[in-house]
């Protein structure tokens, strides 16, 4: 759904936005706008049901996670027939990405969260008469809101992670694809949820801002920088932790010594998959001037093999979003304006009504053009030739953003060294795009793509109160440093500090 038409509706009416398909601007439909009273009062539904949801054990909470993992195996054909519809996604893709991901993500915290989140006892050093304790507790209602991208994934996975530890949620889906959105409601609510637990709002920016003043405990956001910005102020306005991931520019290197033919596929997938609508995509190839003929000729000779359609086996579907296919087009212009060349693509797909932009291979780029600059997010691959590694790597940091990256060699020492020393929150060696669906994998980024973690044992710490309790283990009738405060208790206190950290041993010791 995302073609959106805003209807005029008389004075007193929600809001309304039609919507139309990507791939063949068929009409899917009107979606009622929620309003601030219906996002409020979802807060106040969640904010009761949290509280037997949070007195449940581990075993309670994760029931609705398996089932739900479950239920996508059974049910795969329609959950992606529902996620194409709106995205026009090739199959294969919306199977993996979206339904096998998902399925992975519940199965995996409904097994670990008991672990993760389990209170344990940290040896105190140096207060030896002291136990201390770290505990975990639900922060209460999270407030998620998700793009159009991968609109199911990323609304069940933060879901997820969210219930599992105890929290209620309402989710705002994006208004490009709302059906996603009642998809994974209709899932919690098949996989047995308790009512309330789970609470999904619709609606555009102004639904998503009224979530963000709800009074929610926590937010999750995914989009763009700008409206992160605006989230982050709201949060910190009203002393509210939040997660924001906000896209990237991922630079991919390529090295003299890397295997051009597995590197040039992974060009090819990680800046076309999904049409290039990923977070994670290959913006921006910096290849090492020595290997840069033979890589770009693999590039568009992969390139070249691409099926683009709208029914049937396809490997590029449409753009999701009308906007975003202006982007697209106005950083191909302006790139050729500068100089760059054209090897594939660089037009709409004149071969289809919907949003179809071809896979488009640039050459002979410069940083001073768009597409090396700001965040493209569609099918369009830019290779830029590179004196060597390390003009490679002071290019690919010169960036406000720094979410994902990639490097290829042949040498997994040079290959890590190298993504060590990319500013970016994630990296892959010689593979693209994969960071944020491996569920162990802290996800998340660095400058203007973002703030926190996602996935794996930080993201669902993130979903909850840390909290430390320190326990006396002896019981004495007074503790040393407590009232009153004498020259003798100053004196041994100076005694202390020359012995333990004046010293050496005392150090080794301590």
């Amino acid at each position: 759904m995302a073609v959106v038409e805003r209807l005029d509706g008389e004075p007193g009416e929600r809001r309304r936005v039609r919507l139309a398909s990507p791939a063949t601007l068929e009409p899917l439909g009107v979606l009622e706008i929620d309003d601030a009273i219906a996002v409020r009062d979802a807060v106040d539904r969640a904010r009761k049901a949290q509280v037997d949801w949070a007195a449940a054990d581990f075993s309670e909470r994760a029931r609705p996670l398996e089932k739900a993992a479950r239920l996508l195996a059974a049910n795969a054909d329609a959950f992606v027939d529902r996620i194409i519809a709106e995205t026009g996604k090739p199959r294969t893709e919306a199977l993996a990405a979206e339904i096998l991901t998902a399925a992975d993500a519940l199965q995996f915290y409904a097994k670990r969260a008991r672990h993760i989140l389990a209170d344990r006892t940290v040896p105190v050093h140096l207060l030896k008469t002291k136990k201390l304790r770290v505990t975990h507790s639900p922060l209460g209602v999270v407030g998620i809101i998700t793009p159009w991208n991968f609109p199911f994934l990323l609304a069940l996975n933060p879901s997820a992670q969210a219930l599992v530890a105890g929290n209620s949620v309402v989710l705002k889906p994006s208004e490009v694809t709302p059906d996603s959105g009642r998809l994974v409601a209709e899932l919690w609510a098949e996989a047995g949820l308790p009512e309330g637990v789970f609470e999904l709002v619709q609606g555009d920016g102004e639904t998503g801002a009224a979530l963000v003043e709800a009074g929610v405990d926590k937010i999750c956001f995914t989009g763009s920088v700008a409206t992160g910005r605006r989230v982050a102020e709201a949060c910190g306005r009203n002393l509210i932790p939040c997660t924001l991931e906000l896209g990237g520019k991922d630079p991919m290197i390529v090295c003299d010594d890397a295997d051009l033919d597995r590197a040039a596929k992974g060009a090819v997938y990680g800046a076309f998959a999904n049409a290039g609508q990923i977070c994670t995509s290959t913006e921006r190839v910096y290849v090492v001037d020595a290997v840069a003929d033979a890589f770009t000729r693999k590039v568009i000779e992969e390139t070249a093999q691409l099926r683009q359609g709208a029914e049937g086996e396809f490997d590029i579907g449409p753009m999701i979003q009308a906007e975003q296919l202006d982007t697209v087009e106005e950083h191909v212009r302006d790139a050729v304006v500068k100089g760059a060349r054209v090897l594939a693509g660089g037009r709409r797909n004149p071969d289809y009504r919907g949003l179809f932009w071809e896979p488009t291979v640039l050459d002979d780029v410069t940083h001073d053009m768009l597409v090396m600059r700001e965040e493209t997010f569609g099918p369009v691959l830019p290779i830029m030739r590179v004196r060597d590694v390390d003009e490679a790597l002071a290019l690919a940091n010169d960036s406000p953003y720094g979410l994902n990256a990639n490097v290829w060699t042949r040498s997994k020492r040079r290959g890590t060294q190298l993504a060590k020393a990319i500013e970016s929150g994630c990296a892959v060696v010689n593979d693209c795009t994969i960071t944020y669906g491996v569920t162990e994998s802290p996800f998340g980024g660095v400058k203007q793509s973002g703030i926190g973690r996602v996935n794996g044992e930080q993201g669902l710490l993130g979903m909850s109160h840390t909290r430390s309790i320190l326990i006396d283990r002896v019981g004495s009738r007074a503790e040393a440093i407590w009232f009153p405060y004498t020259a003798r208790k100053t004196a041994w206190m100076k005694r202390i500090l020359r012995t333990v950290w004046g010293t050496s041993i005392g150090r080794w010791l301590a």
